[in-house]
C-alpha cells in the first residue's frame, strides 16, 4: 500500500479528542472537505503573539497552496518557513435540541499542520495562479489575457504540504436524554446549504463569449460544495 493510500497518523496534534467517534483521519475524507471549499483559516505564530487569517486556497495532491498580496505580513512571515495550522469547516445544519446545553451544529471540518513554503520559480508560480482559477472555471485561462509581470511582483504564492491532518463531521440529529422527551418544544434538524444564484453580467462593458460553454457547470440552484467536489474529481478523473 502506498503512502497516499494510507490514513493519517493521529498525533498529539491532530487526534480528536472530544467525541472522537466523530473522527475522521482517512485521505479520502480528509480531501472531501477541503476540496468542497474555497476558503480557509490559517493560524500562526508572530512574535508570540498568535493571528489567524482567512484567504482562498486550492490542494494539488498532497500539497495546499495559497496565495496573497506580498506586502502582507502573514506571508512575509511564512516564507520564513514557519509551522501554520490551516483549517476549513462547512455548517450543514442547525440541530435543535429539547434543553440549551444539547442543541448542537452540523458540520464537516478538518485541520492540516504542515511547514509553509513560498513559490519561487515565476513559470510554477504563474501555474499555480492558473490552476485556481482552472479549478472553478475549467478551460477559462486559455480565454484571458496573461498574468502581467507586476501582478506576479505583487503577489505571493505559498504552498505546503500535509504533515498532519484530521477531520471532525458531525450528521445527526438532537441527542437528548430521556427526561428531554417531555418537554413541549419542537426538535430536530434545519440542514443549511451554500446555493449558487442567477448569474449577472458585468454593467460596465458588454461580455463577450458564451455563458453556457464558461460558466455552464455553475447552475443557479446547484449546491457550491457538491460543484467544487464533482469539478476536482472530474478533472482527476
Amino acid at each position: 500500500m502506498s503512502d497516499t493510500a494510507l490514513p493519517f497518523a493521529k498525533t498529539p496534534r491532530s487526534r480528536i479528542r472530544r467525541h472522537p467517534e466523530r473522527g475522521h483521519y482517512d485521505r479520502d475524507t480528509v480531501f472531501a472537505i477541503l476540496d468542497a471549499a474555497l476558503m480557509c483559516h490559517i493560524g500562526y505564530v508572530i512574535d508570540n503573539k498568535p493571528y489567524v487569517t482567512p484567504t482562498l486556497f486550492w490542494r494539488e495532491g498532497e500539497h495546499l497552496f495559497w496565495h496573497g498580496s506580498s506586502a502582507s505580513r502573514m506571508l512575509r512571515e511564512q516564507k520564513k518557513g514557519i509551522s501554520v495550522c490551516l483549517t476549513v469547516s462547512h455548517v450543514d445544519g442547525l440541530v435543535l435540541a429539547r434543553c440549551a446545553f444539547r442543541h448542537s451544529l452540523n458540520y464537516r471540518a478538518v485541520m492540516v499542520f504542515g511547514t509553509a513554503t513560498i513559490v519561487d520559480d515565476p513559470a510554477e508560480k504563474e501555474a499555480g495562479f492558473n490552476a485556481f482559477i482552472e479549478r472553478i472555471y475549467p478551460r477559462r485561462t486559455a480565454r484571458m489575457r496573461e498574468i502581467s509581470t507586476q501582478e506576479m511582483k505583487a503577489t505571493t504564492l505559498m504552498s505546503m504540504r500535509i504533515e498532519e491532518a484530521s477531520a471532525k463531521i458531525r450528521d445527526d440529529g438532537p441527542i437528548d436524554l430521556d427526561a428531554d422527551y417531555e418537554a413541549d418544544c419542537w426538535a430536530g434538524t434545519i440542514p443549511i446549504t451554500q446555493v449558487i444564484g442567477a448569474s449577472i453580467g458585468d454593467a460596465r462593458v458588454k461580455p463577450r463569449g458564451s455563458i453556457h460553454d464558461e460558466i455552464g457547470h455553475l447552475r443557479e440552484g446547484e449546491r457550491f460544495d457538491e460543484v467544487l467536489l464533482s469539478l476536482v474529481r472530474r478533472e482527476r478523473s
